[in-house]
């Protein structure tokens, strides 16, 4: 079904800055190299294809680490020219340092200087014309939602601020309050083709909970639209897709007609590789771990005095409990009143403990955990036996996150770090759930990219 106005979709908008980030850079280069004195990437040379290849692979994995790709860093000026810079910086230097596959070191050092303004300036280009054009309103998808007011409302605030879809019409039982710049009509009364092209939806969501609500006339709108091109999906498809977590409306009795475990779970080559990956990783953490008592316990001397380490039950796989390993960061007696969650600037954390839980180094002991296999490098984090317990009783399918080992990080780890009340919890459980449900390597190489990234921008709780 035609409309007059074009959007980019979120893998559009991802594909448009990973593709004009590698053209930019090598046209910038291509240029530099025909118009000034730039031996260092001659484009005239044999190698050139392998130059190319090996600077494009170091401009996306640093791109991903620094959150380049990140749509909500990309709408920003200030966090764009953050990541650009932080990326340029460590591309240049693992490029010129590269071995063999990249152009000989020049003796010229200001080569180097020539390359890292080249790609610097070609990102920077190339972000400044993604923010004013692509960016603009007018790139927006126009969504229209058919659903109760509840959840019309949930969805308007999840997709405050995405960047990407624009709602801008609805059909439910009753108008908003506060939503007159959105185009409203009853389930009675609407004419979905007009409402469609008056507005220029590109897409209609529909609850898959307010079925009471559809009639037999809404219905035949819809399949008529349906046959017509437009693209018409349940509300719980688009949240997954716009948050990276499975919806909150699932988590009722008709769960598993949504909800189906990955593959993988049943893979053996997957789980085998991951096996393997955790034991290798762990023997390296081990030694890293043996390497850090040192200067930890030089900082517990100065602000984070008592144990070195902090011992603790937590619940594994299939509910089996095991002990966990930490640096201790908070105060002695910090729980003498009971068990409670950590949050946000937790006044019983201490100084030194606090750098220890940003920096993620607090967790690295945990490497003992994952040889011992009570734990995996990647999976939901284990939590308390006492809060295990109320989850359960609070939270439908909590214990869902215990068919698989816990992990020493996770999906919800690196989307959602603060969990102090049951309402975050639920959260963390959803994105825990979209893991166990999409587990696959690509996932896990996201979550081990955005682990980095939350460790070197400081993220950890």
């Amino acid at each position: 079904m035609p409309h007059s106005n074009i959007h980019f979709s979120i893998s559009e908008r991802k594909i448009y800055l990973r593709f004009l980030d590698a053209a930019f850079i090598l046209i910038g280069l291509y240029l530099f190299d025909t118009f000034f004195d730039f031996q260092y990437f001659d484009f005239s040379n044999t190698q050139i294809l392998t130059w190319m290849l090996l600077l494009i692979f170091y401009l996306y994995f640093f791109g991903e680490i620094f959150e380049m790709y990140n749509l909500k860093v990309a709408s920003d000026i200030y966090l764009t020219l953050r990541s650009t810079v932080i990326t340029t910086v460590f591309t240049t230097l693992f490029y010129v340092f590269t071995p063999i596959l990249s152009p000989e070191l020049p003796q010229n050092r200001i080569q180097i200087a020539y390359l890292f303004l080249v790609i610097l300036i070609a990102l920077s280009v190339n972000r400044f014309f993604y923010m004013k054009l692509i960016f603009s309103p007018k790139f927006l998808k126009n969504i229209l939602i058919i659903a109760d007011t509840e959840q019309i409302e949930n969805v308007i605030l999840n997709n405050q601020n995405k960047g990407t879809n624009k709602i801008v019409a609805y059909v439910s039982n009753k108008s908003l309050a506060n939503s007159t710049a959105l185009a409203y009509e009853s389930f009675e009364t609407v004419n979905l083709e007009q409402m469609v092209r008056t507005n220029f939806i590109n897409e209609i969501i529909v609850s898959s909970s307010s079925l009471q609500f559809i009639t037999n006339t809404l219905n035949s709108q819809l399949i008529e639209l349906f046959e017509k091109g437009l693209m018409i999906r349940s509300i719980d498809s688009f949240i997954e897709e716009d948050t990276n977590r499975i919806s909150e409306y699932q988590l009722k009795q008709d769960f598993y007609n949504y909800f189906s475990f990955s593959k993988s779970h049943q893979n053996n080559l997957y789980l085998t590789f991951r096996r393997g990956f955790d034991l290798f990783f762990s023997l390296i953490g081990i030694l890293f771990f043996l390497l850090l008592i040192p200067f930890v316990l030089i900082g517990n001397i100065i602000g984070n005095r008592g144990k070195l380490l902090y011992k603790q039950i937590r619940v594994g796989k299939h509910g089996k409990k095991f002990i966990i390993i930490k640096f201790r960061t908070m105060i002695a007696n910090s729980e003498k009143n009971g068990a409670v969650w950590a949050r946000k600037n937790d006044v019983r954390i201490t100084p030194f403990g606090r750098i220890l839980r940003k920096s993620r180094i607090d967790e690295i002991p945990q490497f003992i955990n994952v040889l011992k296999n009570d734990m995996s490098l990647i999976g939901p984090r284990p939590e308390r036996p006492e809060f295990v317990e109320k989850l359960e009783k609070e939270l439908p399918f909590y214990a869902i996150r215990h068919v698989i080992k816990p992990g020493l990080t996770g999906w919800a780890q690196v989307m959602h770090p603060y969990a102090s009340t049951v309402e975050d919890q639920q959260k963390k459980l959803m994105y825990d759930l979209y893991y166990i449900k999409e587990r696959n390597i690509l996932i896990d190489l996201k979550i081990v990219i955005k682990t980095i990234s939350t460790i070197l921008f400081f993220r950890g709780t």
